[in-house]
């Protein structure tokens, strides 16, 4: 099982404190660092110092990380045109010397798109197609030749599709709880499928979604990895687990119900539930992030335990 460390930025969080949370996560031998895509906080929080961009902070992160990977959970489709996200994936995946995974979705969050003037078309998920056909297109286009596209949202002609990532492919993830079109959309293009926040009976209906789509689409379902994202929040003894909810906002039995809560045994343990639905990678949602001793304590007695 695989333990990547996941960020919400936008609730408050400096490009400083996600380089400290990713060295961190690095040193812990942890898989990867990952991060949301937003630009305005959510709830309770009042996001200062304000939004960092993920891709701008994926660069950064690229030139002073050595071995982790980076990547978004997940770019937000209504924030860049798909022949301007492929050409920045692909120079951060140099930059960071073939360590950069894309997760790309739809965007949903309509008020931040009015907080910064972003258009916020109603027809989100047929944009995102054509953005993965775009995407993967103009990457696997051979050096020499050009990609042209004729799409209902987008048209491109005669792009000579550069630059190229590091990576012989970038590993693109789909996401979500969608029924029908997600699983579809992940079996045509997705090298992982993630579902954020789900409890195990919902994490096993939607990996069955996609292993038939796969299926459908002449893939073996096996082909792809199957992933969750859950919040963390582990504690030595319940008054630390206690400590660590409030500082977060949360409540301790909502967080054991719905995410990976309590002691180290109890999180190692529910992380095996998924595991045996067919999870092969956890995205931690870790929301403080001036907690490293936290990330050490999951390194130390979760992560050892999971092989």
């Amino acid at each position: 099982m695989d333990l990547r460390i996941f960020t919400e930025p936008q609730q408050g969080a400096s490009y400083d404190t996600l380089l400290t949370v990713a060295k961190a996560a690095e040193d812990l031998g942890f898989d990867a660092f990952f991060r949301s895509d937003h630009y305005l906080s959510m709830g309770a929080a009042d996001g200062l110092p304000g939004p960092t961009d993920a891709w701008i902070t994926l660069a950064g992160l690229a030139r002073e990380t050595r071995r982790i990977r980076l990547g978004t959970l997940m770019t937000a489709g209504t924030f860049r045109f798909p022949g301007v996200l492929a050409i920045q994936v692909a120079q951060v995946d140099q930059m960071s010397g073939g360590r950069v995974e894309l997760g790309l979705g739809a965007g949903w969050f309509e008020e931040e798109h009015r907080a910064y003037g972003i258009p916020f078309p109603k027809e989100r998920f047929g944009r995102l197609e054509e953005q993965l056909e775009i995407v993967t297109g103009l990457w696997g286009t051979e050096t020499g030749k050009t990609f042209s596209y004729q799409g209902e949202y987008y048209q491109l002609t005669d792009s000579p599709a550069l630059p190229k990532p590091a990576q012989a492919r970038i590993p693109v993830l789909v996401g979500g709880h969608g029924a029908r079109r997600t699983p579809r959309l992940a079996a045509r293009f997705a090298d992982e499928f993630n579902i954020p926040f789900a409890s195990l009976d919902e994490t096993e209906r939607q990996f069955g979604r996609v292993r038939e789509a796969a299926a459908e689409a002449g893939r073996a379902a096996g082909a792809l990895v199957y992933s969750n994202a859950l919040v963390v929040c582990v504690g030595r003894d319940d008054a630390e687990v206690a400590r660590r909810a409030a500082a977060i906002g949360r409540d301790v039995e909502e967080l054991k119900a719905n995410g990976l809560a309590g002691s180290p045994a109890e999180v190692v343990d529910k992380i095996g539930r998924y595991g045996a639905l067919g999870s092969t990678r956890i995205y931690l949602q870790v929301l403080d992030l001036d907690d490293l001793d936290h990330l050490e304590l999951i390194s130390a007695q979760v992560q050892t335990q999971l092989g």
